[in-house]
């Protein structure tokens, strides 16, 4: 599909959620979020059930108009139709880019891990939109056994990629880091803790907004 990425967007993980009046408070994030100027949010819960993901997603639907925000469920491409998503990103261990692809169709947002050190074998030709790269730094906020790959691992992923894939960057960045990152050839930093870590996450992205463009 025919989608420009913004320079920056925010990884929602359901670690940041209060566990009390959650939907409320998610439909104000979203809310906030939206007027802040975010265009396109990644919702990730790993370990909550079903019903619990479908509640929380449906409320940042009801706050994030689909006219301005694009939605993205993390792993559950079984759900995306269901609480009204844009897309879906799919790591090792979910369903396939392809098999995504052929459950959503052609419009969604299709994303998938695209390497670290070096690309994932064959991942050039799966019909995807995007390919997360990293983890860049240390990451808080997500388990994984992956080394960073630093500055240095974004421009080489890029070199292999080549300049018309969308390449979008992961864990631990910083405002201070991100723009040598899309320097180095990201297209998009995806940021979760240095936003939902804060006390107010939308002043935060209007920040990060403002200084990357």
């Amino acid at each position: 599909m025919s989608f420009g990425f913004p320079k920056i967007y925010p990884i929602l993980d359901a670690s940041f959620i209060p566990s009390h009046g959650r939907a409320d408070y998610l439909r104000r994030l979203g809310a906030s979020l939206t007027d802040a100027g975010v265009t396109l949010l990644e919702y990730r819960n790993k370990s909550g059930a079903d019903s619990e993901l479908i509640v929380d997603a449906k409320a940042l639907r009801s706050s994030m108009p689909a006219d301005q925000v694009k939605l993205i469920l993390d792993d559950r491409a079984d759900l995306v139709e269901e609480v009204g998503f844009d897309g879906v990103h799919v790591d090792a261990g979910d369903v396939s880019p392809d098999g995504a692809r052929r459950m959503l169709g052609p419009n969604r947002i299709i994303g998938t891990f695209g390497g670290g050190e070096s690309l994932v074998p064959g991942i050039l030709h799966e019909p995807v939109d995007y390919l997360a790269i990293g983890p860049v730094f240390t990451t808080t906020t997500k388990q994984t056994s992956k080394k960073p790959i630093g500055i240095a691992g974004v421009k080489r992923l890029r070199d292999l990629a080549g300049p018309e894939v969308v390449l979008t960057a992961a864990a631990g960045i910083t405002l201070a880091t991100a723009p040598a990152v899309l320097a180095a050839g990201a297209n998009a930093v995806a940021v979760a803790a240095a936003l939902f870590k804060n006390d107010d996450p939308a002043a935060e992205f209007s920040r990060w907004r403002e200084r990357l463009g």
